[in-house]
């Protein structure tokens, strides 16, 4: 029987090759881009039907969009928002790793700790935004605090289970050959506790574009969540909608950035997936 082509040189055969790169390409360029026109061409056809101030056209909004980015004060306050939600996750991320360390390791800190970060949990961002603007004077500071109690649980469950996910026998095999603490940490634990970190931000992210927003509408003067208050009060639909599409467009990109460093990272999934 002839060898596919690269099949005897230890690569994958093309149709393995051909079925994962579409997967990477057509899920996102392709499929992701006719889910979207069609999402706009429902809302197009709906504001021909529909009242303009609840249905916008899908131009107009595009022009309210273009005056967003063209605009130096708009952009400041979508840099604004931004920054509080990078800083937020920065600080729960920090925060939730100093406890998941001792969480893994000690089974009594863990017993007193778990039922706090569940009781966390259950408490709506809302009103951790009143909390913070009883308590703080700030308003940065209100929203840092609000942005960190809000996703503090999600990463220290997240980072906890990354770290218990580690081999057992690889952990044992490793110690054989005596490495340091940070040859340990770069060549075992690192590795593991990458991809549930990396998974961690991504999730949080959505959580916290949502949570900034009801921060800013109550207590800050810029901002994302400021401006769609402000449309809110003139019943301007169109620009709420440009407003909001400016928050996705950083998700997106942040996300963007976030899966460059997961396929550079966690490249050798890749040599896995061929070899199997």
């Amino acid at each position: 029987m002839a060898l596919d082509e690269g099949e005897g040189r230890g690569g994958p055969p093309p149709r393995t090759r051909n079925r994962l790169g579409h997967r990477r390409l057509g899920g996102f360029r392709y499929e992701g881009i006719v889910a979207l026109a069609g999402l706009a061409f429902v809302w197009q056809i709906a504001s021909l039907f529909v009242p303009h101030f609840l249905f916008p056209s899908v131009p107009e909004i595009g022009q309210r969009l273009f005056e967003i980015f063209t605009s130096w004060k708009s952009i400041s306050d979508a840099l604004a928002t931004s920054a509080r939600i990078l800083a937020g996750l920065t600080g729960a991320f920090v925060l939730g790793t100093l406890l998941a360390m001792p969480m893994a390791r000690s089974p009594a800190f863990e017993r007193y700790a778990y039922p706090l970060l569940n009781f966390n949990q259950g408490i709506p961002a809302l009103s951790w935004v009143v909390v913070a603007i009883i308590w703080f004077r700030g308003i940065e500071f209100r929203i840092f605090f609000i942005m960190v109690m809000t996703t503090l649980p999600a990463f220290t469950f997240q980072v906890l289970d990354a770290y218990r996910g580690m081999s057992k026998d690889l952990f044992e095999m490793t110690l054989a050959f005596r490495p340091s603490r940070f040859g340990l940490f770069r060549t075992l634990v690192w590795p593991t506790v990458l991809p549930g970190i990396l998974t961690a931000w991504k999730v949080n992210l959505g959580n916290a574009s949502r949570v900034v927003v009801v921060a800013e509408l109550v207590g800050a003067t810029g901002g994302v969540g400021y401006e769609l208050l402000q449309q809110q009060q003139i019943f301007d639909m169109a620009g709420a909608v440009a407003w909001t599409l400016v928050l996705v467009i950083f998700v997106l990109v942040v996300q963007g950035f976030i899966s460059l460093i997961e396929r550079h990272a966690l490249r050798y999934r890749a040599f896995a997936e061929h070899a199997l």
